[in-house]
């Protein structure tokens, strides 16, 4: 079962928001791009990261000096439609950050293809 409430009271933050959607665009982003993208620190990035794990919404995975978030996969599908129409729908939200990652230099190998 997964609650609802707290789907939208994580989703009502703008950087978690951008955090998802990004993430939910780019299949797997780490700290370090999202940080670059959103323009903000990685202990701020991080907070909102480990919110959005607590909530069941992302998973993460450690590959040598990287942490690795992505989409759950388990998540029910009604939550899977709410991500993807959301992202769809948005595309100007994320404009400027998705500029910004694509001009990132410094990135993680597996992700280089996204621009």
């Amino acid at each position: 079962m997964f609650d609802p409430v707290a789907l939208y009271k994580c989703l009502a933050d703008d950087t978690r928001l951008k955090s998802l959607l990004l993430i939910q665009a780019e299949e797997e982003l780490c700290v370090c791009e999202l940080t670059g993208a959103l323009e903000l620190s990685q202990p701020k990035v991080s907070r909102h990261l480990a919110q959005l794990r607590e909530t069941q919404l992302l998973l993460d995975r450690r590959q040598g000096q990287w942490v690795f978030y992505r989409i759950n996969p388990q998540l029910p599908q009604w939550v899977q439609a709410v991500i993807e129409q959301t992202l769809e729908a948005n595309t100007r939200y994320l404009e400027v950050c998705r500029q910004r990652l694509c001009l990132m230099g410094d990135r993680p190998a597996r992700a280089g293809q996204c621009c």
